[in-house]
């Protein structure tokens, strides 16, 4: 028997087949090719067609399908992990009436920042665990005011990952977790937060039905399986936005673990039982996938924009190296790249930085002796001084850390990268050679609630190494307080 994991990003569909009782992986791959498009009418605009997400789903489907040769009666089980934050609005035939605007998104930014002073942070603290922020709500919110005609049109609202669900199952929900992380969840009162939906004159009838995390939610019907190939009565089982999602492709449950992720953006998402965070504008409080109001499992997630996007801007613009060439004569280069300073904040706001456009800056250039090596080291520390930064404001809300796990992808494989965070931060980080669309497929065999065979399965598999903080500190953390000296000064003036 296998299960079958889907994970909506914004770059690209990935879709993974496991073993049902090992969770081994048979088979990972994704659509499309080249990177999927992101429409930026206005500055500060990000926007995706959920047609397109459902065209690259069905296409990577059918070819996990023929590739793996499986006997696809035997797909039993299906779990969605899917880009955060976005906002989709459909009619009641659940077709799309806009495209999709995104998790970078920022033109909501002062809707939420308005909503934080008008509920008060002691309201948003204690019921939603968060600022309103440049959410899925403010977001709605923005169609409000500047679409009126489409919000009369809406019969509901959903995060990317149900649409997915929907468009396999035809049955429009959502669960608490993915409520949570549009700040759409009233933890106080264990209900849909009314007290945000009537402060934005937001229809709560717009939301869909709640279903529960690992349990059946809906199962492929006959035009799903037409597109896809599925067999007809495949059950969605899981569903999780993609940070929690990695955390528990990375075998993060418990409070003090933390799972890291260096993609286009990056990200450190810690699990705790804070229920009253000091933090609610600057990280961001979610229900873990194993979240419950008995045992009220909170992730803590701090994002950075200006992650691997600042890197492969680097790449297409200083004659296109490979990534390995670009390491290559980074690590030729010493420690705080000779004076050279990147600030790598070039991809929207950054709510950690208070949801500040603080751009990207290259700093203390010298014509006569810096040369793309420069560029490539301060890169990889800037966008690692960026992770420190994040960590040093998380901790505040989880307190010490027991364990840290990321994924052997893009920036984890660079030993710049994650000496420089481990060094810093003084703690070990575990590698697994893991995705989110292996994740998710494994968590849809997790119906029968057992997390603990579900990490031996995810040690076994997929260890790989261990980076250790290094001995010599010291010119780390030189480095590190002259970046983040550059940082407040241009902090200062925005």
């Amino acid at each position: 028997m296998y299960h079958l994991g889907i994970d909506l990003g914004s770059s690209s569909v990935k879709v993974a087949l496991v073993d049902a009782d090992s969770g081994k992986k048979i088979i990972s791959l994704h659509e499309p090719p080249n990177e999927m498009e992101i429409i930026a009418v206005n500055p500060d605009w990000a926007e995706q067609d959920p047609n397109m997400w459902w065209t690259h789903v069905c296409n990577a489907i059918k070819r996990v399908i023929k590739e793996s040769d499986v006997n696809v009666s035997q797909i039993k089980n299906i779990g969605i992990s899917y880009q955060m934050h976005g906002l989709v609005i459909v009619d009641k035939s659940g077709h799309p009436l806009r495209n999709s605007i995104i998790w970078c998104d920022s033109r909501a930014v002062n809707i939420g920042r308005k909503a934080l002073e008008d509920l008060g942070e002691t309201f948003c603290g204690e019921h939603m665990l968060n600022a309103p922020g440049n959410f899925t709500a403010s977001k709605l919110k923005w169609v409000i005011d500047n679409e009126p005609e489409r919000y009369k049109s809406t019969y509901k609202f959903m995060l990317p990952g149900d649409f997915i669900a929907y468009k396999l199952t035809g049955k429009m929900a959502t669960t608490k977790n993915g409520l949570s992380e549009g700040i759409l969840w009233d933890y106080k009162a264990d209900e849909v937060a009314t007290g945000l939906l009537d402060y934005y004159g937001i229809d709560k009838n717009l939301v869909p039905e709640i279903v529960e995390n690992f349990t059946n939610q809906g199962s492929v019907n006959e035009q799903a399986s037409k597109d896809t190939g599925l067999p007809l009565g495949a059950q969605v089982t899981y569903r999780s936005g993609d940070q929690p999602n990695n955390a528990l492709s990375l075998n993060i449950f418990n409070p003090g673990e933390v799972a890291a992720t260096g993609g286009t953006s990056g990200v450190v998402y810690a699990v705790s039982n804070n229920l009253k965070p000091q933090e609610i504008s600057k990280v961001n409080h979610f229900a873990h996938v194993n979240y419950t109001k008995e045992e009220p499992i909170i992730g803590t997630l701090l994002n950075i924009n200006g992650a691997g996007i600042q890197y492969r801007w680097l790449r297409n613009n200083c004659g296109n190296d490979s990534y390995e060439t670009m390491n290559t004569k980074a690590s030729e280069v010493e420690v705080g790249s000779n004076g050279v300073v990147i600030i790598p904040f070039g991809n929207g706001a950054e709510r950690m930085l208070e949801n500040k456009n603080v751009g990207t800056h290259i700093l203390n250039l010298n014509l006569n002796s810096h040369g793309n090596a420069h560029l490539y080291r301060a890169s990889l520390e800037g966008i690692a001084f960026s992770f420190v930064y994040g960590v040093e404001i998380l901790k505040k809300d989880i307190g010490d850390i027991k364990v840290i796990r990321a994924g052997n992808d893009n920036l984890f494989r660079s030993e710049i990268f994650a000496n420089t965070v481990a060094t810093l931060i003084n703690h070990d980080i575990e590698i697994y050679n893991t995705t989110g669309a292996v994740g998710a497929a494994r968590a849809a065999g997790l119906t029968d609630g057992n997390f603990d065979k579900f990490g031996e399965n995810i040690t076994n598999n997929d260890h790989v190494m261990t980076y250790t903080p290094l001995e010599n500190n010291a010119p780390y953390e030189t480095a590190y307080e002259s970046w983040k000296n550059e940082l407040e000064m241009i902090l200062k003036h925005k």
